[in-house]
């Protein structure tokens, strides 16, 4: 059928878009059909064209999954006029057949069919500057993990050859003095070169970090975030940098109906099994934001040091469970602080109920 030559106006084209990295299998579909099916690279550009050339008039609504290509495509769809979605890729429809004959083909297929049957819901898209400012608290993530690795890659390397951290560094590792020590080992050989290079890259680290801190100070300080930033501060084991982290992370506050939809977003809730007489509760779901559950519970066991309520609920849940799922349940009553002075835009009392 020469789909040039008719007129779409009115009709709905849905589009599932199965990314890669060197290229996108694409599935179009009517309300009556499959239209096509085809590989192209991923280009929103080529894909605008191509649709508004073959369906012209058409309302068009696209989806992919979210990953590794982020939102770009989904705004720069948007600005081409196509409704685009990015949808969790868990929440795809699929049946035993898909999942044992799996290919893009039929991932992108099943794409199109959520999209004409309105199975699918959006994740959040933040604004382009939002995703900026996020960027630079992952990033700064990042780079204290990696100094964590090579500072344990230098340890180690030490044991390896047997050379021993003076007592006088014992609990001051990685001080000035700690440095230029371990500038003047000679384990020998190509030792040397090795110990160097992994010097060298904790420096690079290290100045990174410092770079990092200072921007991310900058930026608390800025309007769009002083104020929330300060109310969040007034909560027990909060500062600075976990306070940038979470107003990055959640951007709007309004945008979650309740507590339980925020926590769930932290990865909050656990996994439940309710059928007929019997019912389950499991552990915390893997949907939510891994990253800001890590920072929550740091911040968890920080606070119950300086909140006594906090603390009381600590004691009273690790009566029933071990520590860490101890911890999650005063993860969950924190978050409830941040939400609190968010909405309300009032500074936490401590020991509030």
């Amino acid at each position: 059928m020469e789909t040039n030559l008719r007129n779409f106006s009115g009709e709905s084209i849905y589009v599932g878009i199965d990314s890669h990295l060197k290229s996108w299998k694409v599935t179009v579909m009517s309300d009556e059909m499959e239209l096509r099916n085809f590989t192209q690279e991923p280009d929103t550009k080529k894909l605008s064209l191509f649709l508004h050339r073959n369906y012209p008039g058409a309302n068009f609504k696209c989806v992919y999954e979210a990953g590794f290509a982020g939102f770009n495509a989904q705004r720069e769809l948007t600005s081409e006029g196509i409704n685009c979605m990015v949808i969790h890729p868990a929440d795809v429809p699929t049946t035993d057949k898909e999942k044992r004959q799996k290919s893009d083909r039929i991932d992108s297929r099943k794409l199109a069919r959520g999209l004409k049957n309105g199975d699918f819901k959006s994740v959040f898209v933040p604004e382009i500057l939002q995703q900026q400012d996020r960027s630079l608290l992952r990033t700064y993530d990042k780079i204290i993990r990696d100094t964590t690795r090579v500072k344990n890659r230098i340890k180690f390397f030490l044991m390896f050859f047997g050379l021993s951290i003076p007592d006088e560094f014992q609990g001051k590792n990685w001080t000035k003095e700690f440095i230029n020590w371990l500038e003047k080992l000679n384990p020998g050989g190509y030792g040397n070169l090795s110990l160097q290079i992994l010097l060298d890259e904790y420096r690079m680290l290290s100045s990174q970090t410092i770079l990092l801190r200072k921007q991310i100070k900058e930026l608390s300080e800025q309007a769009r975030y002083k104020a929330n930033a300060e109310l969040l501060k007034s909560i027990p084991g909060i500062g600075t940098l976990t306070s940038m982290i979470l107003l990055t992370e959640i951007g709007d506050i309004n945008r979650f109906a309740g507590l339980n939809e925020l926590s769930a977003y932290f990865g909050l809730i656990p996994n439940c099994h309710d059928s007929g007489e019997t019912k389950r509760v499991g552990r915390n779901t893997k949907r939510g934001n891994v990253y800001l559950k890590y920072i929550l519970v740091e911040v968890s066991w920080m606070s119950i040091r300086y909140d006594s309520s906090l603390l009381l609920t600590y004691k009273s849940a690790v009566r029933k469970m071990d520590s860490n799922k101890a911890i999650i349940k005063v993860a969950r009553k924190l978050l409830n602080r941040v939400r609190f002075v968010l909405k309300n835009k009032k500074p936490y009392q401590v020991n509030m109920a």
